[in-house]
């Protein structure tokens, strides 16, 4: 592919994600949908929705040019999975959706994905290699499509949080799919990073306008489906792609295992999640969102370097964020039970 059509692609994903995130800031936009502070919102006043629209628009015009000089059917698949959880959840967005209804779609989008040949059929840990057979690789994943869209939709609460771990996420598979080689990926994921910095613009604090759940939701299929994608075409392990992302499952994922070990009603709204944690305690959602910045950049450097390090440096690397996360969760809980 040509470095000027990368180029051109790129920065028109960032452009035209930020002229529609201005857009959908003003009132007289169709999909202006207010959000008004709730039981689990961090915000204290109404403030805009539906921002990830713009996103999903860079992605999609800049992707579908891709497609026209490069036909691809892994695109193809992407595509279709993207447009069912994008209208349920914008859906949801405009009129509230039942969880149940919410559920089905996202498992449709992943048997979809798992149809079009993203099942993760091995898993590689340093020198180590676990194969597992179709069915057990296949319901792995998708479990693991259907916790990325929630658990992304769950971690969308504070400003300039999800455009953040966008920007992060899939500017390191970019890196990643540039070392490998791997064009398609490369330039895919680059186009999502970029479209998802033209809407930071706007959203970091203090946030003139929120994702929603069109543009979190689809961010976390996304980061799913790219995740099987370079592990099955061997752009990374596996394990590289949960660690880029792992601000995001760690804290997701331990937040509900504590609730479900509190007995509590996990579907419903709640300000327990880490960084929930940190704001209540007083450092606001930009001091915050730079801690959180700087653990996503370390996430992904380690990833990068850890791709290519040998078995035992890759074990250390891997037990040393595991200890990290320990630490962390542990001291942000303490330090929002001292503040109450």
């Amino acid at each position: 592919m040509s470095p000027l059509i990368i180029f051109v692609v790129t920065v028109a994903a960032f452009a035209i994600s930020m002229w529609f995130t201005r857009r959908f800031c003003s009132p007289n936009s169709i999909v202006f949908i207010l959000d008004h502070p709730n039981d689990r919102s961090l915000h204290d006043r109404p403030v805009p929705r539906g921002g990830g629209l713009a996103i999903l628009i860079a992605i999609i015009a800049c992707g579908t040019t891709v497609a026209l000089f490069h036909p691809d059917r892994d695109l193809a698949v992407i595509a279709v999975g993207v447009f069912i959880v994008a209208v349920v959840s914008f859906l949801d967005d405009r009129y509230s959706i039942p969880p149940l209804y919410r559920l089905v779609a996202h498992v449709c989008a992943a048997a979809l994905i798992l149809y079009g040949g993203f099942s993760l059929q091995k898993m590689e840990i340093a020198e180590a290699s676990w194969h597992w057979s179709y069915v057990t690789g296949a319901g792995f994943s998708a479990l693991f499509i259907v916790w990325m869209i929630n658990l992304y939709n769950f971690m969308d609460g504070m400003d300039g949080f999800s455009g953040g771990m966008a920007v992060s996420g899939f500017g390191t598979f970019a890196a990643m799919g540039w070392m490998a080689g791997h064009e398609m990926f490369f330039v895919i994921s680059l186009i999502i990073a970029a479209a998802s910095a033209g809407f930071l613009v706007f959203n970091f604090p203090p946030a003139r306008i929120f994702m929603g759940d069109a543009g979190s939701s689809t961010l976390g299929f996304l980061a799913a489906v790219l995740s099987l994608w370079g592990a099955r075409d061997g752009v990374f392990p596996f394990w590289a792609a949960v660690l880029v992302f792992s601000p995001f499952i760690m804290d997701a994922t331990v937040t509900l295992i504590r609730r479900l070990m509190r007995r509590e009603k996990i579907w419903q709204a709640h300000k327990t999640h880490c960084y929930q944690r940190l704001v209540q305690a007083g450092w606001g959602h930009r001091k915050t969102v730079l801690l959180e910045y700087g653990i996503m950049l370390g996430c992904g450097i380690t990833a990068l370097w850890g791709m290519r390090a040998t078995a035992g440096s890759q074990l250390a690397l891997l037990s040393g964020w595991v200890f990290f996360y320990l630490i962390f969760f542990f001291w942000a809980t303490r330090l929002a039970v001292q503040r109450t």
